[in-house]
């Protein structure tokens, strides 16, 4: 009998497991494309999570069915249970699983983010990523690495030439792709970005697919916060702090950027696009921004306060969106 016990008890947790594996892989499609290396990282964490919490979901509340439908008092009966005193081993067993639940989704979430890059506020004071954080949005990847799989044995730290290496610790220069950077100012509610090869300013954020991206990121007023979430990046602009952020697209299309953070009235319409495209028409359209005239960027939220500027009880206090730039292209 107790043999039998134990032989339910594992085909249910085996079932669970299958079920619950099912949905954490289900959960891939529950977000949007996987445009940028970091994304993979950040899914396989999402999935992790999915998966443990269908399996605590249904183990609960396939008990707590069980017991409705199996062991429910019968009609009328008004009597008390039997009189079972506590298990200080069951309250060991209990207490222990969340504590150990809990250090291994806290240990795993911290690898993954470490890996991807995202800087906390000592990071960001101290404006360059810690030594010996191991990156993917650290370093440049080889051209043979990027079909969208990142493998742990492929992927190690270098303070000098913050290089990704793989099984055979190739550590070519020229097997490397190339970086990009790119200068990002925040500032109410606008985004402004410069290329300094060029010298091209542009409201809308062009990036080379396959190809490492350093930005540069300002504030010129509040807290702001740079995020796409194709890439499942997000990193926050501190003012009066220089802070590099990298990454890598993978998937060429158009995507959006927001602010994250609520930096002020018009924070909604601090929004713009990213355009990941070949490296081939990336080069085009900075030679052609190049070419083109500068002129004021269209601006949502200066037009909008303009608007409501007008209807406005003399007195109140305002925030007056940040002066319009001048770019060379949208």
């Amino acid at each position: 009998m107790k043999i039998r016990k134990i032989l339910l008890l594992s085909a249910i947790a085996i079932a669970l497991t299958a079920v619950s594996l099912w949905i954490g892989n289900l959960a891939y499609f529950w977000l949007p494309p996987q445009a940028a290396a970091e994304s993979q990282l950040f899914d396989k964490l999402f999935s992790f999570l999915v998966t443990l919490g269908a399996f605590i979901f249904l183990g609960v509340t396939g008990t707590l069915m069980y017991s409705v439908i199996f062991h429910r008092a019968a009609k009328y009966d008004f009597s008390d249970g039997p009189p079972i005193e506590g298990s200080i081993t069951l309250e060991i067993v209990w207490t222990a699983i969340p504590i150990f639940l809990v250090f291994w989704i806290a240990g795993y979430s911290y690898q993954i983010y470490e890996q991807m890059g995202i800087q906390g506020p000592m990071e960001a004071v101290h404006i360059h990523i810690p030594i010996g954080m191991k990156s993917a949005s650290a370093a440049p990847i080889h051209k043979d690495v990027v079909k969208h799989r990142y493998s742990k044995r492929e992927r190690r730290h270098s303070k000098t030439e913050k290089t990704h290496t793989g099984k055979n610790s190739l550590n070519t220069t020229s097997n490397v792709m190339p970086v990009e950077d790119i200068e990002v100012h925040a500032k109410q509610w606008a985004w402004i970005f410069r290329y300094p090869k060029t010298g091209v300013t542009s409201t809308k954020l062009h990036l080379p697919v396959n190809h490492r991206i350093r930005l540069a990121m300002q504030s010129e007023d509040v807290l702001h916060g740079f995020y796409v979430p194709a890439f499942r990046v997000k990193q926050d602009i501190i003012p009066k702090r220089n802070i590099d952020f990298e990454f890598t697209p993978i998937l060429a299309g158009k995507y959006r950027l927001t602010d994250s953070e609520f930096s002020g009235t018009y924070f909604a319409t601090m929004q713009t696009d990213v355009i990941v495209e070949s490296p081939e028409d990336y080069k085009k359209w900075l030679a052609k921004a190049a070419e083109s005239k500068p002129c004021i960027a269209n601006n949502q939220a200066a037009s909008e306060y303009a608007q409501e500027s007008k209807k406005l009880i003399k007195g109140w206090a305002t925030v007056a969106p940040a002066q319009a730039s001048v770019v060379n292209s949208d």
